[in-house]
């Protein structure tokens, strides 16, 4: 009785229930977990002001300057002097950031320069092996060495203009 077009419409509609059923299972999934990373944020969010409540407890001047006054004796502290504050420009860069010197134009330029020094450091560090062999540190020739090869000491940066003093980051947490 059933025509097998009827039978193809039936299966359509059961694959189509299916796969509605499916999709809306899956959303559900996705909506469950962001609301889950919601709450997330929201106690991270608490977090973060419980710490800043926290530390603006623990940095008033007022506590500051009893535990000074309490601890004076110990920490033997004094008052930092205004030419002792500089800009985070004018500190010396880390030796990760200093630039590799061109060995091309090193080597050429300082060719003659480093043949002198070279004799000279090979006396000093001789004599150096015969004390510390006297002594009985036999490494103090490697460490006359390695102090012959020794790098430029990197320059703190010229200070520059008063706004981007500002815009020195702290490594806070505000936004």
């Amino acid at each position: 009785m059933l025509k097998t077009f009827d039978l193809v419409l039936i299966g359509v509609m059961t694959a189509t229930a299916a796969v509605t059923y499916t999709i809306k299972h899956r959303a559900e999934l996705k909506l469950e977990e962001v609301h889950r990373l919601e709450a997330e944020i929201k106690l991270e969010k608490d977090t973060i002001d419980l710490l800043k409540a926290d530390w603006a407890l623990q940095s008033q001047p007022n506590r500051l300057e009893r535990l000074v006054r309490a601890y004076n004796d110990e920490l033997k502290l004094q008052p930092t002097e205004s030419t002792a504050l500089v800009h985070a420009k004018e500190l010396p860069m880390l030796k990760s950031e200093v630039p590799v010197p061109d060995v091309t134009e090193a080597k050429a330029s300082a060719k003659g320069a480093t043949e002198a020094s070279a004799k000279s450091a090979t006396v000093a560090s001789a004599k150096s092996a015969t004390v510390a062999s006297a002594k009985g540190a036999p490494d103090t020739a490697k460490g006359a060495q390695a102090t012959a090869k020794a790098q430029p000491i990197p320059m703190p940066a010229p200070r520059g203009e008063a706004e981007d003093a500002d815009q020195i980051e702290t490594g806070s947490v505000e936004e």
